[in-house]
Parts: structure tokens; C-alpha cells; sequence
């Protein structure tokens, strides 16, 4: 049975290159970073190199680098660090973030701060007013803004830049989470404006487990978990030396390859699309129309149930999702197609398709010959198709 991966949005596998390059650090260079002996100091001259290379591919100064075990404490770091230290109460982000915002945010609301999330239009943006606004109406009591970069179910790319240029006249910090962005499409923390960015490795054919939280120098912030003083006393804990490598080598492949890749992967996903919505009727394209990743594509189905529908897929070798990997197994429908003003219905509907590097037009052609088929048993199955024909 063929197999065709059409997930790179929940994770994806780490390129050989990668691999190769963390090799060393799991075997025979396994100092730890912070012994002053040979062993230590070879693996310390490692990480720093890739600290240095990853900040020089995000536009930033080394120091300003926070190695973590990924985009979730990462997301953590910057928002209840910064609020920790912050004299306003008020966190202003979106209803449309990922659960590692959302969740951190309602965690901070139970410690006295409030969570203000602005509302986004039908194709998922956040429109600057909005956050002009809810800053105006906050009077000065603002700790953080944070806003996505990307979203993850629907590849919306948010203004950012100018949402920043908002917080930085109030002298407010703005946090990214840039983990679908990461590797897709450029990042450069100066041209955005932020003074906190997320990345993950794993979301660019590079390791699970390791992030980088970009903390803009003068920035306050509180580290979360105490210990040793590594990072700069930002976040304690022996450093994940291989990741950090393979984290390195994987953003510097990705970048390298971006404009390539996106037009390529740009050109699948669209064929994708038009051939789903020419053979599939009662469709509906999730997210904005141009302004969205290049490799990410979600569609809602009416009348079929977006987990059947995976399951049917999985069944004939095809790896797809119903969103966030981070939400599977909840029988919600999607806080962002909901925010977005999708009923319910058709936000059970969705499916989200995600390509990556080893994605061919085979792989499309046979998601377009094996989805329109499964689509037509299911709405034969359904009740609800069945009382619309009535």
C-alpha cells in the first residue's frame, strides 16, 4: 500500500544531514557543556557555534538565544517570565493561538492577571485596530502581547509587524509564537519587531525536543524552573547538546532551501486544493486565501466527520489531520475555526493537510483519486446528508 505523509504540521522527520551532525554528540563528544574539562568545553564550543548560527538566521545577537526543550516551554518561558516581572495585569493575545498561549494565559488568570483575546475575521486574522483598542481601553496595565506568527490549523500569516509596532509604542513586550513559520517562510526578529519569538526544531526536519525561546536584549523576564545558571540564568538545566546541533544544522538547511521548497510545495498544495474542490462539492477553504503558509492547506467537507474521514484516509495509507496534533482526541470543534465563525458542523468537518520535502505530484494525484470516494461513502452514511436531501 503506498504511504503518503501530509502531516509536516505536527511534526516532522529529521533529514540525515541532521543526523548526522548530532551523531557525534551522542557518542564519542558527550561532555557535558558546562565542564570546564576538554570534554565539556569541545561540546560547549558546539553549542555555541549553533547558538551563533541561529541567531544570525533570526537576525539576532547570540546572547539574545534561550535554548529549551521546545516550542511549548518556550511559549511558557516568555509569557509567565515576562509577567512575572511586569507591573500591568493584562495579557492581550488571541482567541486563535495554540493551547501553549491559551493555556499559559489561563493559567496567569488564576493568579490575579487577566487574558484579553481579540477576535479575528473569517480568514483568521488579527486586525491591528483591534489590538489598538484593547491597549487603549487597558490604560498602561498591559504586561504582554502575543500573537502568532502562523496559525497551525489554517496557515493564516498575521500582521505582526504591524501588531508589534502597536505594543512598542506603548512600551509593552510582544511575544511570536513562530513555530509553524519556523523554516516555511522568512523570520527576522528585527523586521517583525518582537521582543520574544518561539521556535521549534522538530516543525523544520530537525529533533523533538528543543526550541529556542529569542528573548531581545533588555527584555525582563523571570526564568521558570531554578538550578544551575545556564542560559544566562534564563533557564536552568544541562543543555540538550545534540538537539541544539541538529537544531542548527536543520534551521540553516531550511533557510537555505526556503524560496525553492515554498514555491514548490506552494504549487502542490494549490493543485491539491483545486483538484478537491473540482471533485468534491459542498467544500470550503479554511484560512485566508493567499496570505497563509505555503505548505498548508485545510478544507472543510459538509456532512462527513472530519475524525471518519482520517480514519478512512489512514486506512489507504494517507497521514492527514483534523488540526492541532495537540488537540486530537477532543471532541470540541476547533477553537480557531470557531473564532473564525465557522459553525460547528462544518468545523467538525475540516481536515488539515500539511506538505513536506519528500511530498511529489504522486502523492497528490493519489489523495485526489482516494479522498473524493471516501467523502461520497461517508455523506451516504451520514443523517445529515440525508435530511438536507429531504
Amino acid at each position: 500500500m503506498k504511504r503518503v505523509y501530509l502531516d509536516h504540521s505536527a511534526t516532522t522527520p529529521v533529514r540525515q544531514e541532521v543526523v548526522e551532525a548530532m551523531l557525534p554528540y551522542f557518542t564519542s563528544e558527550y561532555g557535558n557543556a558546562s565542564s570546564v574539562h576538554g570534554f565539556g568545553q569541545r561540546a560547549r564550543h558546539a553549542m555555541e557555534s549553533a547558538r551563533e548560527k541561529i541567531a544570525a538566521l533570526l537576525g539576532a545577537a547570540p546572547d539574545e538565544i534561550v535554548f529549551t526543550s521546545g516550542g511549548t516551554e518556550s511559549d511558557n518561558l516568555a509569557i509567565k517570565g515576562v509577567a512575572a516581572v511586569a507591573r500591568g495585569r493584562r495579557v492581550i493575545t488571541s482567541a486563535i493561538e495554540h493551547h501553549a498561549v491559551l493555556n499559559t494565559c489561563t493559567a496567569l488568570e488564576k493568579q490575579g492577571f487577566t487574558a484579553v483575546k481579540l477576535p479575528v475575521d473569517k480568514h483568521g486574522v488579527v486586525h491591528p485596530n483591534s489590538l489598538r483598542k484593547a491597549m487603549q481601553e487597558a490604560a498602561g496595565d498591559v504586561a504582554l502581547v502575543s500573537i502568532m506568527l502562523a496559525n497551525n490549523e489554517v496557515g493564516t500569516i498575521e500582521p505582526i509587524k504591524e501588531l508589534a509596532a502597536i505594543a512598542a509604542e506603548a512600551k509593552v513586550p510582544f511575544h511570536t509564537d513562530a513555530v509553524q513559520a519556523g523554516g516555511h517562510v522568512p523570520v527576522d526578529v528585527n523586521g517583525l519587531g518582537v521582543d520574544l519569538l518561539t521556535i521549534a526544531a522538530h516543525k523544520f526536519y530537525g529533533p523533538k525536543g528543543v526550541g529556542v525561546l529569542y528573548v531581545r536584549s533588555g527584555t525582563r523576564i523571570q526564568p521558570l524552573q531554578l538550578g544551575g545558571h545556564h542560559e544566562k540564568n534564563r533557564r536552568a538545566g544541562t543543555e540538550n547538546v545534540p538537539g541544539i546541533v541538529g537544531m542548527a544544522r536543520a534551521l540553516e538547511l531550511a533557510c537555505e532551501e526556503m524560496d525553492a521548497e515554498a514555491e514548490r510545495l506552494h504549487e502542490l498544495r494549490d493543485t491539491l486544493q483545486d483538484g478537491l474542490m473540482e471533485r468534491i462539492p459542498d467544500n470550503l477553504l479554511n484560512g485566508h486565501p493567499t496570505e497563509r503558509l505555503p505548505h498548508l492547506l485545510n478544507m472543510s467537507f459538509e456532512n462527513v466527520e472530519g475524525e471518519s474521514t482520517l480514519l478512512s484516509l489512514d486506512a489507504v495509507g494517507v497521514a492527514a489531520s483534523t488540526g492541532s496534533a495537540c488537540t486530537s482526541g477532543t471532541l470540541e470543534p476547533s477553537h480557531v475555526l470557531t473564532a473564525m465563525g465557522i459553525p460547528p458542523e462544518i468545523a467538525h468537518s475540516s481536515l488539515r493537510f500539511s506538505l513536506g520535502r519528500a511530498n511529489a505530484s504522486e502523492d497528490i494525484e493519489y489523495v485526489l483519486e482516494k479522498l473524493p470516494p471516501i467523502i461520497a461513502r461517508l455523506r451516504e452514511m451520514s443523517p445529515f446528508s440525508k435530511e438536507a436531501a429531504s
